[in-house]
């Protein structure tokens, strides 16, 4: 199919017609983003400076804070920028790459994430047989395995759009560049790509999250066979890595699991799994888990004592 694109330069809605509530915004947006940075560089030097990072579960969750910091970079600094500007444009190339870029690490978080539910699973559920089954090898395996997923969802999201012609409106009702505003400008018959959006952003979505709840669910039912002592620590891990899995994929279901439309409410629950709910992650890992709590303890309570001598 030829392209027939008269655009090269998008102008974004952003959140608010309100300077007062841009402004507003632009201070909330800089301390969850400064938050996430610092909550997320906490966990990953506390694992990686200590013996954590031999143990799976931290060896996911490291990879799980740098695609939290890759994929909040993608979308916080370019919302930011434009709450203060007064004209909110963003190149036609820049919007492709802003959202191939989302959903690759957007892809990456959701895949790392059923790869610590397999791990808790298999430490539960095979305790034994657990350091034999998440060999370093297995783990390495699993992260290659989740960069590939995001990228092929990612390429698939991209290819879908990039061939779009946009001869109309160039004004996205958004705050970043995303499939199902881009179709809405589009001026061609877009349902049939729509159907594939659904295919490859919804049924990804909703599949590993009920994949993640079928695995937390096994897990409760193991439990019942544990003492009181081994039960309560397995629930604790359990449960922050059930909010965070929650926090995420419910406003993300809302928003690509129904058919490609456009509702203002969609800026909101993309607000919330792109900036508001990721600052909360690190301390939904570190405050009900104590070797989490040791670690950082020990790693830079002794950086303080070598900086004061």
């Amino acid at each position: 199919m030829e392209q027939s694109n008269n655009v090269t330069v998008f102008i974004l809605l952003g959140l608010s017609q309100s300077k007062n509530i841009e402004i507003f915004c632009f201070a909330l947006f800089l301390f969850c983003y400064v938050a996430i940075w610092m909550g997320n560089l906490f966990i990953m030097v506390s694992i990686t400076c200590s013996q954590l990072n031999d143990q799976p579960m931290y060896f996911f969750l490291n990879y799980l804070s740098l695609s939290d910091l890759c994929y909040r970079t993608t979308v916080t600094p370019k919302l930011m920028t434009d709450l203060l500007a007064e004209r909110k444009t963003i190149s036609y190339y820049s919007c492709m790459t802003q959202l191939f870029t989302t959903h690759f690490f957007g892809g990456v978080e959701v895949f790392i994430l059923a790869g610590k539910a397999y791990d808790r699973c298999v430490a539960i559920c095979k305790p034994l047989h657990y350091t034999v089954i998440m060999s370093r090898q297995r783990c390495n395996t699993i992260i290659i395995a989740c960069c590939t997923g995001a990228f092929t969802h990612s390429a698939g999201q991209f290819l879908l759009t990039m061939f779009l012609p946009f001869c109309g409106t160039n004004e996205i009702d958004h705050y970043l560049c995303d499939v199902y505003p881009l179709l809405k400008l589009a001026c061609t018959n877009t349902h049939r790509i729509g159907l594939l959006v659904i295919a490859n952003s919804g049924l990804i979505t909703l599949v590993t999250f009920v994949v993640l709840m079928l695995f937390y669910i096994f897990i409760l039912y193991t439990l019942r066979a544990y003492s009181a002592e081994s039960r309560s620590k397995a629930l604790s891990t359990c449960s922050s890595h059930i909010t965070v899995v929650v926090l995420f994929f419910a406003p993300a279901l809302l928003i690509y699991i129904r058919p490609a439309s456009t509702f203002p409410e969609d800026k909101v629950f993309a607000l919330f799994y792109t900036i508001i709910a990721p600052m909360f992650n690190p301390l939904i890992y570190t405050l009900r888990n104590t070797e989490m709590k040791n670690a950082i303890r020990n790693v830079w309570c002794h950086q303080m004592l070598l900086e004061g001598k």
